[in-house]
């Protein structure tokens, strides 16, 4: 399990080759199946045009909340290991913001895995978010559709 907050971009290769080590170290279990995703900043909002994003985030709480978060995932769908890395700064369009990945005994708790962490990030990992555009940016609000996709994994047990 690993949980990485930076400023710095990611490598995809590098994140799945740790994951895919921590997954084979296992003893309890084998693991048939990896699946990650990658965000990227995209280059609209509902206003139109942005140049990119900048995200603020709590040093060591951010982190804690993130480990937690990878914690529940391998308990609940019995990965056999789960990672994630989040950016914070200043992030421009088309850049990688967030990356997850699961692995697990089967396909199907491997893509659950990675559904959840990705929905409940949003929701349980503190994290504040202004969009840019040239010297202007605004505090983005939470969306009610962010919400909508944690309560979904909150009621289903």
């Amino acid at each position: 399990m690993f949980a990485y907050i930076q400023e710095q971009d990611f490598d995809q290769g590098e994140l799945y080759a740790q994951l895919q080590s921590q997954a084979s170290a296992k003893t309890i279990g084998n693991t048939g199946a990896i699946v990650t995703f990658t965000g990227l900043v995209r280059d609209f909002n509902n206003a139109g045009d942005i140049d990119g994003i900048e995200l603020e985030h709590y040093p060591g709480m951010t982190e804690k909340a993130l480990s937690t978060l990878i914690d529940k995932a391998i308990e609940r769908f019995s990965l056999t290991s789960a990672g994630a890395v989040h950016r914070v700064g200043r992030i421009y369009n088309n850049e990688q913001i967030v990356w997850v990945g699961c692995a697990a005994a089967h396909r199907q708790a491997a893509f659950d895995g990675a559904c959840f962490l990705m929905d409940m990030l949003k929701q349980s990992v503190p994290l504040w978010k202004k969009e840019f555009k040239g010297d202007n940016s605004t505090w983005v609000e939470a969306k009610g559709s962010d919400d909508a996709a944690a309560l979904k994994w909150m009621s289903e047990r």
